[in-house]
């Protein structure tokens, strides 16, 4: 009896679990469906979710009417090198503040926490300002520091130190012994081991900067020069939306989304789990 109530109860666990996933994945599956159709039948009630005609006109459309491709080389051109800067930054500031005693490093520690707690859109304008006063308006560097060093980076220093706090010292004490130096610690033996907050802050920093709007709104003027989040509000005009195209560069610009976050999700887990282990 105990047996059965316990296989009824994951029974129901499961059943929930599916009508939540169902929910959360049905814009997505919706989205995904209505790139493969003509926009006569993009609204159609009841919505079909299978395209009948079945078209790839919407991407073709998307690539050759718009700079489609040139706003997705944009996007992974600066999503790359903060994903890359800021992750090694990061580690080496978090491997300062949890392994390396310095006069003030509690109270050094407090910046980037507070800095966490600023929205970006409280200082968008005097970071506008230093940036005009540099001539740096409509270029990448505005979109690309800020998320590298500044407050768009305190997560991933947070994320690093808590991380290295886990780490026994025991380990650097025996690295120290047979030769190594600072940097031939950090590089050596705890960047090595560090898998599992470097694919979470990856993924941060991917989605973050892959889906940034405001910034490239505030920082970018040439057409040529947008990355995909604001390309796509060119598909919207005075004379309507251009639903289709629309479409199809939505799940474009979503793609690799998806694939970043299920090619690294178990770091993603496993840093989760281990980010809290020690304070």
């Amino acid at each position: 009896m105990l047996k059965a109530n316990k296989i009824m109860r994951k029974v129901w666990v499961y059943i929930l679990l599916g009508i939540i996933a169902f929910i959360c994945l049905f814009p997505y599956v919706w989205l995904l469906s209505s790139s493969f159709k003509p926009e006569s039948k993009m609204f159609v009630i009841p919505p079909e979710l299978i395209p009948n005609p079945f078209t790839i006109q919407n991407y073709i459309d998307a690539f050759t009417l718009s700079p489609l491709l040139r706003w997705l080389m944009n996007t992974i051109y600066i999503t790359l090198i903060v994903v890359v800067g800021g992750s090694l930054v990061a580690s080496m500031a978090g491997f300062a503040y949890s392994k390396l005693r310095f006069p003030g490093s509690s109270v050094l520690f407090l910046i980037p926490l507070c800095a966490m707690m600023i929205p970006n859109e409280v200082i968008i304008i005097p970071l506008f300002q230093i940036w005009s006063k540099l001539h740096m308006i409509d270029q990448y560097l505005p979109l690309i520091l800020p998320n590298i060093i500044g407050a768009g980076g305190m997560f991933g220093v947070f994320l690093f130190r808590q991380f290295y706090l886990s780490i026994p010292n025991e380990l650097m004490e025996a690295a120290k012994i047979d030769g190594c130096t600072t940097f031939g610690i950090y590089f050596k033996v705890m960047l090595p081991i560090s898998q599992a907050p470097l694919a979470t802050l990856a993924i941060f920093n991917f989605m973050y900067t892959w889906n940034d709007f405001l910034d490239p709104l505030v920082y970018l003027n040439s057409p040529e020069k947008y990355t995909l989040s604001l390309g796509l509000s060119l598909y919207a005009d005075m004379s309507g939306v251009l639903w289709g195209q629309l479409m199809a560069a939505c799940v474009i610009a979503t793609l690799p989304l998806v694939i970043m976050f299920f090619a690294a999700q178990k770091r993603f887990i496993e840093s989760v789990a281990l980010t809290g282990m020690k304070t």
